[in-house]
């Protein structure tokens, strides 16, 4: 890429209980690396199951009612991105007693150390949370305990959640960005202009970020 170059500027929608979104982040990482580009990650909400009651549910059922998924073919599905996540540096560990989640807290939570430029240390450390450790994301206290663990402030976290008080921006960006066709994570637009869906492969992202510099040299 010419070094003159502006940065690569990369929205990412997503959901941190989207086990394809951390896979396609860690590919286009692997991506970026590979070919030295300069670039900056903004990270935007999407909520996989905004009607997802508080308590959340257990995966393999919540799976199963969604898609109709058989066992065995969501056995496979754990063992394709256990696999996956390994090859990436990403440790997946499904148990019996996974859980998906209502995450409009945890996107309210996320928008909150933007000014601090740690919304991306708390996407990563909410990823690892969900699908390494098996927390509950549905928990207050375990999200301002994942804060606090990066070094924000709990107290701080609890209050953000306690009073919503970014809920309303939260809400407007999700509608933008469902108002822009997306209807699933991850979702990547490359420089306000190219959409990229689903997990491409890190080849694949390869690929898009050399004819994205050739676009810009």
């Amino acid at each position: 890429m010419n070094s003159k170059a502006e940065p690569l500027r990369i929205d990412i929608v997503s959901d941190v209980v989207c086990p394809w979104c951390i896979v396609g982040y860690r590919q286009i990482a692997k991506a970026l690396e590979a070919t030295g580009t300069a670039h900056e990650v903004h990270w935007h909400p999407f909520e996989l199951n905004p009607t997802m009651p508080p308590e959340g549910q257990n995966l393999r059922e919540h799976i199963t009612e969604k898609y109709g998924t058989t066992p065995e073919q969501s056995e496979q599905s754990r063992v394709q991105l256990a696999a996956l996540g390994t090859e990436l540096g990403f440790d997946f560990r499904f148990s019996p007693d996974s859980h998906m989640h209502n995450t409009f807290n945890t996107h309210q939570l996320l928008h909150w150390p933007e000014s601090l430029d740690r919304k991306h240390d708390l996407k990563m450390a909410l990823f690892s949370a969900h699908f390494t450790n098996g927390r509950n994301l549905s928990d207050d206290n375990v999200l301002a305990d994942v804060a606090s663990e990066i070094g924000l402030d709990r107290d701080e976290a609890l209050a953000v959640l306690a009073d919503q008080r970014f809920a309303p921006v939260v809400r407007e960006a999700e509608k933008f960005w469902t108002s822009q066709g997306i209807q699933g994570v991850p979702a990547m637009v490359f420089n306000r202009r190219h959409l990229v869906t689903g997990a491409q492969g890190v080849e694949n992202y390869t690929s898009i970020l050399n004819q994205l510099a050739d676009m810009q040299d």
